[in-house]
C-alpha cells in the first residue's frame, strides 16, 4: 500500500481573504474579493509563522482523506489543528484487512507472516475462549508501523503552512508527497510564500 491523499475539499477561501482586512475596518465587509483583498492577504499570509498576521489562513478550511502508515500518523498527530473526522479502526477491521496489502512495501515480510499467523490463531479460537482477549492484545501489539490506515481529516491553511515548513525536507517520502499536495491547493503557494521546487 502507498501513502495517498484523496477527496480534497477547500472551504472559505474567498471569505477568509476578505476577512484578512477586518482589523482595519469599522464594518465587516461581505462583498466579493478584489485585487486589493488578494494583495493584502498575500502580504499577511507570507509573514513569519507565529507572528499572528497570518491568522486569517485559519479560515481556509481543508478536508481530505489520507491513507498512511502508522509511522506517519504518529508524526502527523502532533499538529493540533490536523483533526480526525473519522478513521478506519483496527478494533473493528483488523481481522477483515488483507494484512499484506495493508502494509507498505518496506514492511519486513517476516513481521507480516507473524501477524497473519496470529490472525489465523485468533480466528481459530472458539467465540468465548478465555484466551481470546490476550490473543487480541498480542495481535494489536504486533501490528507493524508500516500498516496503513485511512482517515478523513480536517485542517486549515495556517496549520498546513506550519506543517509544510517543518516537514518539506523530512526523511520520510510521505512528508514530501504531503508537501507537494499542499502546493496544489488553491492559492496556497501565493498565500504562504511556499515556492514550488
Amino acid at each position: 500500500m502507498k501513502f495517498k491523499i484523496e477527496n480534497t475539499q477547500v472551504y472559505g477561501y474567498e471569505r477568509a481573504i476578505k476577512a484578512s482586512g477586518n482589523p482595519m475596518r469599522t464594518v465587516i465587509e461581505t462583498s466579493d474579493i478584489d485585487d486589493k483583498d488578494i494583495a493584502r492577504a498575500i502580504r499577511l499570509g507570507t509573514t513569519k509563522q507565529g507572528a499572528g498576521h497570518d491568522n486569517f489562513l485559519k479560515g481556509i478550511l481543508v478536508q481530505l482523506d489520507v491513507t498512511a502508515p502508522l509511522y506517519w500518523w504518529k508524526q502527523a498527530q502532533r499538529y493540533h489543528w490536523f483533526d480526525f473526522i473519522s478513521s478506519q479502526s483496527t478494533m473493528h477491521c483488523l481481522l477483515k484487512f488483507d494484512i499484506r496489502k495493508q502494509c507498505v512495501d518496506e514492511t519486513d515480510d517476516r513481521v507480516i507472516k507473524v501477524l497473519e499467523e496470529l490472525v489465523a490463531e485468533y480466528n481459530a479460537l472458539p467465540e468465548f475462549d478465555e484466551s481470546k482477549k490476550a490473543k487480541w492484545r498480542t495481535l494489536v501489539a504486533t501490528l507493524p508501523c508500516g500498516f496503513c490506515l485511512g482517515a478523513t481529516m480536517t485542517t486549515n491553511y495556517q496549520q498546513l503552512k506550519t506543517m509544510y515548513y517543518q516537514r518539506r525536507t523530512h526523511k520520510l517520502e510521505e512528508w514530501k508527497i504531503f508537501c507537494q499536495w499542499c502546493e496544489t491547493l488553491p492559492g496556497f503557494v501565493e498565500l504562504t510564500t511556499v515556492r514550488k521546487k
